[in-house]
């Protein structure tokens, strides 16, 4: 559990320090495949560090209301997409060879990091490695405070997306 978090850790670090001309900026306009992941020019790229919904399974909002989670991850991610300028850095390649970004978004004269503003709002969680502990200790408070406050899909039932992953 401490390698894999100290080699996220330092792959995290390794990338952040390499030069600004490596940021990609994307339009509003991209293609939603999940609440963290997206399709623009050709190639897929998914937030390092965050789990969105899966699509398929069920939220139930307070009112009784139901409807498909990950489509409600997705609607998150595509709100933060057309609300400001996004910028990411490439961090690493996944198995299916989409390329793992972090990601800022420019609010105004704010700039915020995408994959906490998604967790915190109770949007998406902190991803987990096969172990269980989290891809990031900043993620983890965020997602704790999201459900702590009832935040999002916090507010409301659905089958955790790390649960149903690590099929516990």
């Amino acid at each position: 559990m401490r390698i894999e978090l100290s080699l996220a850790v330092i792959l995290l670090l390794a990338t952040m320090a390499r030069a600004q001309e490596q940021t990609i900026s994307f339009p509003a306009a991209v293609s939603f495949e999940t609440g963290d992941s997206w399709q623009y020019e050709g190639r897929k790229f998914r937030l390092f560090g965050v789990q969105a919904c899966i699509r398929g399974t069920v939220y139930r909002a307070p009112d009784g209301a139901e409807s498909d989670c990950g489509m409600q991850s997705i609607a998150s991610l595509a709100a933060l997409f057309s609300t400001g300028s996004i910028g990411c850095q490439p961090v690493g390649r996944a198995k299916d060879d989409a390329t793992f970004v972090v990601c800022a978004a420019q609010l105004d004269s704010a700039t915020v990091d995408v994959g906490t503003a998604l967790i915190s709002s109770g949007a998406a969680f902190a991803a987990v490695f096969p172990s269980g502990a989290p891809v990031s200790a900043a993620y983890a408070v965020a997602e704790s405070s999201a459900m702590d406050n009832a935040s999002g899909l916090w507010s409301g039932m659905f089958a955790h997306p790390v649960s149903v992953l690590l099929d516990k």
